[in-house]
């Protein structure tokens, strides 16, 4: 018998506590795996906000105690987790709590995968690529539980963590199946103090997530239907969010296809991140902003791929008009949210475009760009976003 599917593997997320409230049983859940003594991984801008100071007193009430450690910068590198991991070993905590946006959800399983492999393996050695994960003891990787604060990476529902290389400022994504977060709470209530800035690029950074993953040429139906009703989620509620932080309803949808995003991009990334990664890694910009910043032009290049495709999701979603409908949404949305209008405008300067070319088409995000990216049609991308 002939057929045309192709065999895949497919994992999707965990035990997801959704709801306002919820982060009133971090304690319980906690407990839950077995956990007494946890570090709460957190950014530094995070650390002294009341929402962190709540979630500490919730684990101080149970006799857990309030370690923190939030020596994270905003693209977290090597030196950050080997900091993190000092802490860890001298508290001689059992398990970390990831409490915040990406780069504290990242640096916190960085922490938890490394702080008891052995001494001579690297970080760099459990890149995602291939079965390189199995180059580490499993049974050492801390137990993690994961409390987003900003609707953006999805990093909560995800099996990996970026860091940045501080020597080559490559962002690297580092993989192990045991980094997915044992139990996750997603408590929209959390979100609302977010400066605009960040609720508009994590935000933007989640509709990035799932148009690339819906536009990617590989197969798989469940990503491409959750990729769907999270693009209509952002559309539907991001401009609401910002305009009205307080409003838990479009707070909620938006943790949703947060989470939506990362189980869809399973299915691919594409130019949108290839050309983000090393903008952010040079420039330490905001990952979603530029991801929204790019997000139009990367949609001219891929058109005579995606534009049928396209079409369909502005129909579903209920944008008229066809891509050229679904294009002009974008910089609807992109205008109503302050996004910058281009990467000059971030700060990019034109004689690293060269660089930037040769360091976006190693970013693994490429494979899964309907179009083949090649380093003249990236450095030509990189030449109309600016």
């Amino acid at each position: 018998m002939s057929h045309s599917v192709p065999n895949r593997n497919w994992s999707y997320p965990t035990a997801i506590k959704f709801g306002v409230g919820r982060i009133a049983e971090l304690a319980d859940h906690t407990a839950s795996i077995g956990l007494k003594k946890p570090l709460l991984v957190t950014d530094r801008a995070l650390a002294a906000l009341p929402i962190t100071a709540a979630a500490l007193d919730v684990l101080d009430r149970a006799g857990m105690g309030r370690a923190v450690f939030s020596d994270v910068d905003p693209n977290p590198h090597e030196g950050n987790m080997a900091a993190g991991i000092a802490v860890y070993l001298a508290g001689g905590h059992d398990g970390v709590i990831c409490f915040g946006g990406g780069s504290a959800l990242d640096l916190g399983k960085m922490i938890a995968l490394m702080a008891h492999q052995q001494p001579d393996l690297s970080v760099w050695e459990l890149e995602d690529i291939d079965d390189w994960y199995t180059r580490a003891d499993g049974s050492k990787i801390a137990p993690i539980i994961a409390v987003p604060t900003t609707a953006g990476t999805g990093s909560e529902v995800g099996r990996a963590g970026v860091l940045t290389n501080s020597a080559t400022h490559m962002k690297k994504i580092i993989f192990h199946p045991k980094l997915m977060p044992a139990i996750t709470i997603c408590d929209p209530a959390l979100t609302v103090g977010m400066p605009k800035f960040i609720t508009a690029g994590t935000g933007m950074d989640a509709l990035a997530h799932c148009l690339e993953a819906y536009c990617s040429p590989f197969y798989h139906p469940m990503s491409q239907g959750i990729a769907l009703e999270g693009m209509r989620l952002v559309f539907e509620n991001l401009a609401r969010v910002c305009s009205a932080p307080d409003d838990l309803d479009a707070r909620a949808h938006m943790m949703s296809a947060a989470a939506m995003g990362a189980v869809a991009f399973q299915k691919g990334l594409g130019a949108i991140h290839s050309l983000s990664h090393p903008v952010g890694a040079i420039y330490n910009t905001h990952h979603g902003t530029t991801n929204a910043v790019v997000m139009p032009m990367v949609l001219d290049f891929n058109r005579p791929a995606i534009e049928p495709r396209i079409a369909k999701a502005a129909a579903y979603i209920g944008i008229p008009g066809g891509f050229d409908g679904f294009r002009a949404a974008v910089m609807d949305l992109r205008n109503t949210l302050d996004i910058p209008p281009n990467l000059a405008a971030m700060g990019v300067k034109a004689e690293r475009l060269d660089e930037m070319a040769a360091m976006a088409l190693e970013d693994p995000s490429c494979g899964g760009n309907p179009v083949t990216l090649t380093l003249q049609n990236l450095r030509a991308l990189y030449d109309a976003c600016m």
